[in-house]
């Protein structure tokens, strides 16, 4: 199958890898021959919500590598990044941005600076918010904060099922 793009970027922190994040990730390698994956550095992590709780960066790529090995996919580059663009204002080559619906904003802000630089703007690639249980967008945050899984399951529905009485 012929992929849309030759080089894709896509960028996160990816801390606690949920159904959001592996969205993201697959609809990179489906539409780009060669992904190129922006992880958050720890300094970069400090000022979001439950920081202290957010995995270490060495654990955070050993969990991205395990995704990826996992699902057979091939042709990537993982580049630690220190701010929100990160490399994509100034890789030359690349020729789109996956993004979430909420992200969506940061990919505009990556074109802006790509421009500024004299490179081409990246197509950007959106997928939907994926939902959790509570109706709530699934987030690293809300797992953090003991509310949901990795699944978007609320956790207190676990210890009050049928099966735990």
């Amino acid at each position: 199958m012929r992929k849309k793009y030759r080089k894709v970027v896509v960028g996160g922190t990816f801390d606690r890898l949920h159904l959001g994040h592996k969205a993201l990730l697959r609809k990179a390698f489906e539409v780009g021959k060669i992904v190129y994956i922006g992880l958050t550095s720890d300094e970069m992590v400090r000022n979001k919500p439950y920081a202290e709780k957010i995995l270490p960066y060495e654990h955070r790529l050993r969990d991205l590598l395990k995704f990826i090995e996992v699902n057979g996919y091939t042709d990537y580059r993982i580049i630690k990044i220190h701010t929100a663009i990160g490399f994509a204002d100034s890789m030359k080559g690349l020729e789109a941005i996956v993004v979430s619906e909420e992200t969506y904003k940061g990919a505009l802000i990556v074109n802006r600076a790509r421009e500024e630089k004299g490179l081409k703007p990246l197509d950007i690639v959106t997928i939907p918010i994926i939902k959790s249980y509570l109706g709530d967008k699934i987030s690293s945050s809300l797992i953090r904060a003991g509310l949901i899984d990795p699944f978007g399951r609320p956790l207190h529905w676990k210890r009050n099922s049928p099966k735990d009485v």
